[in-house]
């Protein structure tokens, strides 16, 4: 006669120390936040009365404006830099190495500061015969190079750099294979970049490329170094008059944490946009891969 087994009761594993953090944590961040309410030095009314001033929201817009166009450039030439990075051509390549290596190893500042005096190495910019040949075309560099130009040039050909990098370790996250099996048909290498490495690379692409767009609209804030007119000299030419030094960079903050909000949420939908549908079985993987090559084959 078989004896019937005594149920165990399960015992739920306690964190006593869970809850003292906790609690801890809670108290700190009460106090904190009760210490920013109440405290009159923040200047609160002062906050307020400038967050859409039309100074502010002028700034505001170059920023964004120059964040935008600086990530055009960057992912532009990121992309073109990662392709003669990986190709054939070790002249090519050479190139792109050394121009990922001078642009990551000096400081943006520093380059933002250099193409703003690109003028006192080369007084006129212009187009010719190379070598001391017949010049065509030149322009002043003082009028050609201005203030936003080199903005522009200091954030987009900086970011070019960290682009080319985030571009490169998507291509070669994709599988070598599918790249012999596209090229078996026929396809040429920009067919198989384009319709095949691209589309599945770019699941690894995009986070980081959100993130380095969050982080170029907070970077912008460096032209303050050459003048250019953006939220930090909107906020700074302010407080310069009426000494509001620390409401006027609450206001600026507020507008940064408000776009970098906005940013992050554009951001997961696009990720959740490129990673609909994809399966991390292999069959699913070999399924996707199939549809593309039979695509590309169709196209040959």
């Amino acid at each position: 006669m078989t004896q019937g087994h005594t149920p165990q009761k399960v015992v739920p594993v306690r964190h006593p120390w869970r809850w003292v953090t906790g609690a801890i944590l809670a108290v700190l961040i009460a106090q904190a936040a009760t210490s920013v309410v109440t405290n009159d030095n923040f200047g609160w009314p002062v906050v307020w009365d400038y967050l859409f001033d039309p100074r502010v929201l002028q700034g505001l817009q170059n920023t964004l404006i120059l964040t935008v166009l600086s990530m055009v450039i960057g992912v532009v030439g990121g992309i073109l830099l990662a392709v003669m990075r990986l190709s054939g051509n070790p002249i090519a390549a050479g190139v792109a190495s050394a121009y990922i290596w001078l642009f990551r190893g000096t400081p943006l500042i520093t380059q933002l500061i250099f193409w703003f005096y690109i003028a006192a190495l080369y007084p006129r910019i212009g187009l010719g015969v190379p070598f001391g040949g017949p010049e065509f075309v030149s322009w002043d560099t003082n009028t050609l190079i201005t203030q936003f130009s080199a903005a522009l040039l200091g954030l987009g050909l900086n970011e070019a750099a960290y682009m080319a990098e985030i571009v490169r370790s998507g291509i070669q996250s994709v599988d070598e294979g599918q790249t012999e099996a596209a090229s078996a048909l026929g396809m040429t290498r920009g067919r198989i970049l384009r319709r095949i490495v691209l589309p599945q690379a770019m699941r690894v692409i995009i986070p980081p490329t959100g993130n380095q767009t969050i982080s170029m609209l907070k970077t912008t804030s460096l032209v303050i170094v050459i003048g250019y007119y953006e939220l930090m000299v909107a906020a700074g030419q302010i407080y310069a008059r009426n000494f509001q030094t620390i409401p006027l960079l609450i206001t600026a903050a507020l507008w940064y944490l408000a776009l970098t909000s906005v940013l992050t949420l554009v951001q997961t939908q696009i990720e959740r946009r490129y990673s609909r549908g994809m399966s991390r079985s292999s069959k699913a993987s070999r399924g996707l891969v199939n549809r593309l090559l039979t695509s590309g084959s169709d196209q040959v």
